[in-house]
């Protein structure tokens, strides 16, 4: 077994502060009322997150990137199959990839239509102006209807995914992402991870945060 660094420290960062805030736009979702403020904050939280990622999957250490996760169909039909990689060890094996893109468009679809969704009660999306009645309408029963099933079945897809792993093919898919290093069984180049490349996630993630900060400033600021 040879033991290299597969996940960067702004991947796992992003990695755990993303299962946070999604924990957090569940839960203050369903109990609703004056929680639905945190609702936006966690929603805004979560967009600059995303934007982050998207970014950083070009980036970022060799396998946060999408090209080293971007599968076509026949090679994911052959690892359904069986027929396996050296890499798929290391980080997203074809069905994990699968998952990660998903649970990224999905993500991006519930915080975009969250934007521009009202309750007609007392919380609304800052950016509701800039759209129809009928989009907003729309958006909002995507938003409160389909779209939160969606992440809540993809989340739970997941954590399923990773007691499979543990229970079956007895490998540990948590610990890599805390701690970063990975033991595989073929040799394989580790991820960049020093304080250039942490210094640099840290400014896009900073230019990304200020991009939702300036989009939501856009509208009159509401809860979604």
């Amino acid at each position: 077994m040879h033991t290299i660094r597969v996940w960067d420290l702004p991947t796992r960062l992003f990695h755990w502060t993303l299962a946070f805030c999604v924990v957090g736009l569940l839960i203050t979702g369903n109990v609703g009322g004056n929680w639905m403020n945190w609702h936006l904050r966690f929603g805004y939280a979560v967009l600059a997150l995303l934007l982050f990622r998207l970014v950083w999957g070009f980036i970022g250490g060799r396998w946060s990137r999408f090209s080293s996760f971007l599968y076509a169909p026949g090679t994911i039909w052959n690892y359904l199959t069986g027929q396996t990689r050296p890499e798929h060890t290391v980080g997203h094996n074809p069905l994990g990839a699968l998952s990660v893109f998903a649970l990224l468009a999905v993500l991006l679809a519930q915080v975009g239509s969250g934007l521009i969704s009202d309750d007609e009660i007392a919380f609304f999306g800052p950016l509701v102006a800039f759209v129809s009645g009928e989009t907003v309408s729309q958006a909002t029963s995507y938003h409160k209807n389909i779209g939160k099933f969606i992440v809540l079945g993809l989340v739970l897809l997941h954590i399923a995914a990773i007691l499979f792993h543990k229970l079956v093919k007895k490998e540990t898919l948590v610990l890599p992402m805390v701690l970063g290093d990975k033991a595989v069984p073929a040799p394989m180049p580790s991820t960049r991870d020093n304080w250039l490349t942490r210094c640099i996630a840290l400014m896009v993630f900073c230019l990304c945060a200020a991009g939702v900060y300036v989009l939501v400033g856009l509208g009159q600021t509401g809860s979604y």
